[in-house]
């Protein structure tokens, strides 16, 4: 997504083998990013000698927890899914302590996404970095770099 936005700012549609050589995965991964991508609506493909994929809305439009929930699900449900062990449902679902911990926390993370845009981290990381700091429930970093909700 940032790679169609840098390229949407100068106003050009990027091919699936740019994007994939730019973010070093296979074409094949580039290819199927897509299809999510413009099956969800936030990408639209281009087809001729100057083809290839732009943003469907304005970088400043697209939030970042949009774009996680397309690519990952919604996280609460996936959460308890992906840690059924052997059995096809988690043995916890009837009451689970730990739920509303992930939950929460899914919460906090997601309410964070949701005041970043993708034409906020076309800027310099220390330009980020301070609008990150800006968002008024999260702490400012720690000695580790790490962020603090």
């Amino acid at each position: 997504m940032l790679q169609l936005a840098r390229a949407d700012a100068q106003g050009e549609p990027v091919t699936l083998a740019e994007i994939a050589r730019r973010e070093g995965i296979s074409v094949a991964n580039a290819g199927k990013l897509m299809w999510i991508l413009t099956k969800a609506g936030f990408v639209q493909s281009q087809r001729g000698i100057k083809g290839g994929y732009h943003l469907a809305r304005p970088a400043s439009e697209i939030h970042l927890n949009e774009v996680i929930r397309i690519l990952d699900g919604e996280p609460s449900e996936s959460h308890c899914k992906s840690y059924a062990g052997v059995l096809d449902a988690c043995v916890h679902t009837g009451d689970c302590g730990i739920r509303p911990v992930i939950v929460e926390l899914h919460q906090i993370v997601d309410k964070a996404l949701s005041e970043i845009t993708l034409s906020q981290l076309l800027d310099t990381e220390a330009n980020v970095d301070a609008a990150l700091h800006q968002i008024q429930f999260l702490k400012p970093r720690t000695d580790s770099g790490q962020f603090r909700a």
